[in-house]
């Protein structure tokens, strides 16, 4: 009985070793204007990953995004913003159309990538990690609805995430930016 438990131990512990070798830095993406991006070119920096949306009610929340990119971004954080249309079909447009609109509107800046899925069947690896704790090592966090934040350390590792309705400029944003 001993040796069996002792085996399982092992093999929960490795499993808990696995969930965390795996990070932000070993996803690929395409950006808005489909070229490839690597999110290891951002080793050394805080990451905000924030899933979008141009016709939401919280789509205002992009120019708090940018007032938050302006004021810390730069060789030590980054935000990046995914475009989804997982909400009430709220994202509707094409990469070109969403770059336009979020350019004129927001003056939106920080980096932005094609659209992705954040949830269902179809939900992009990267959106698999950031909500799994088998793959983030850290917790469940599936997304509830646009502009759900999800930080990332500068090692690329989750550090946790803040709901859709919370400004991206809360205490614990800023406070996690800072320390």
């Amino acid at each position: 009985m001993k040796k069996i438990i002792l085996c399982l131990s092992l093999l929960l512990g490795l499993a808990g070793i696995n969930a965390q070798e795996m990070n932000l830095h070993d996803f690929v993406v395409t950006d808005i204007n489909g070229e490839k991006f690597e999110l290891s070119s951002l080793k050394g920096k805080k990451v905000l990953v924030v899933n979008t949306a141009s016709k939401c009610g919280l789509t205002p929340q992009y120019e708090t995004l940018e007032e938050v990119y302006k004021n810390y971004g730069g060789d030590d954080f980054v935000i990046i913003g995914f475009p989804a249309n997982n909400f009430g079909k709220q994202e509707p447009g094409t990469d070109e159309g969403i770059k336009g609109f979020c350019q004129k509107n927001y003056g939106v800046s920080f980096p932005m990538m094609s659209k992705i899925s954040v949830k269902g069947e179809d939900k992009h690896e990267l959106y698999q990690w950031l909500t799994q704790k088998s793959k983030n090592g850290v917790e469940d966090a599936e997304v509830k609805w646009n502009f759900q934040k999800f930080m990332i350390d500068e090692n690329g590792n989750y550090v946790g995430h803040v709901a859709p309705q919370k400004s991206p400029d809360c205490d614990t944003i800023i406070d996690w930016i800072k320390g």
